[in-house]
């Protein structure tokens, strides 16, 4: 479960879920978070929500509270926090990819205003956000920041995310070559994230998800340290999620352990595929 200040969280996995009503979707999903072999606290978030009104769904989300920022740890958890809170009463029918955006933006305003809040003249805080919202064969992601959110399938692990540092913007335009990129000091700096104003660019895009799909949102402390071949191998090779989330957590100590690392593994067992009409979903045989 979520957690603070370096306690280990207990892996959590679901058993197969049945289908909510008319979400036409089953998963199982693990989480795990661990404060890495060299910072005394845990500055994650993890946090997930099931829907309680309209066409059913899921939402899962991880966030890692800036380093060098104060009150890292409690601004990952005022975002995760608001973007569940906001979800679980969602409007029925509102579309995912509308949905998160104002969530999201919605979480970056609660941790502004905790950071003005905070002490005397407020103190700064932020935090990246990966989230994915799941219904019927849909994935939607949002992120700000470079916690990341893969697809696994087929023993492949791809990135749905877009990192968003500066290292990664001058890449895109063509300042600096990738390879160049890994070994850049600046890699980790972020050009965008949680908090530090009062409107953040959110990237939103929509996938979708077939049965033995896993989704892995994770924070930059995995990510950093396991490479994606890594990834989709020992997710593959373990008997359970819950097994796969201790031993990508081990993997990522063991390359380097220096950032606080967070897993989240969702598997989709079953799908209803569906169309869209005029923003409306049927389904389809």
């Amino acid at each position: 479960m979520p957690h603070h200040r370096g306690i280990p969280a207990r892996p959590a996995e679901t058993p197969p879920h049945a289908p909510q009503a008319g979400s036409g979707l089953e998963l199982e999903f693990a989480l795990l978070s661990d404060p890495g072999r060299i910072r005394g606290h845990n500055e994650d978030f993890v946090g997930y929500a099931a829907q309680e009104t309209g066409e059913g769904g899921w939402l899962f989300a991880v966030a890692d509270g800036v380093g060098g920022q104060e009150f890292g740890e409690v601004a990952s958890r005022a975002a995760v926090e608001a973007l569940t809170a906001g979800y679980r009463t969602a409007a029925r029918g509102e579309q995912h990819s509308a949905l998160l955006s104002r969530l999201v933006q919605a979480a970056n305003i609660q941790v502004y205003e905790t950071g003005r809040g905070a002490g005397p003249g407020g103190v700064p805080m932020a935090t990246t956000l990966v989230a994915c919202a799941l219904r019927y064969d849909r994935a939607t992601i949002a992120h700000v920041g470079d916690s990341r959110c893969y697809l696994i399938r087929h023993n492949h692990a791809m990135s749905l995310t877009r990192d968003h540092t500066v290292v990664n913007e001058q890449v895109r335009l063509g300042v600096m070559s990738a390879k160049e990129a890994v070994k850049a000091e600046t890699r980790h700096v972020l050009s965008r994230s949680l908090g530090m104003n009062l409107f953040v660019n959110v990237d939103v895009s929509e996938h979708h998800v077939m049965a033995g799909d896993v989704l892995m949102l994770c924070s930059d402390g995995l990510h950093g340290a396991v490479s994606p071949a890594d990834i989709a191998r020992t997710a593959g090779r373990a008997a359970s999620l819950d097994e796969a989330a201790r031993g990508l957590i081990q993997l990522a100590n063991e390359n380097d352990g220096s950032d606080n690392v967070t897993v989240l593994l969702v598997r989709i067992r079953g799908v209803q595929r569906v169309g869209m009409y005029r923003g409306r979903p049927y389904k389809l045989r």
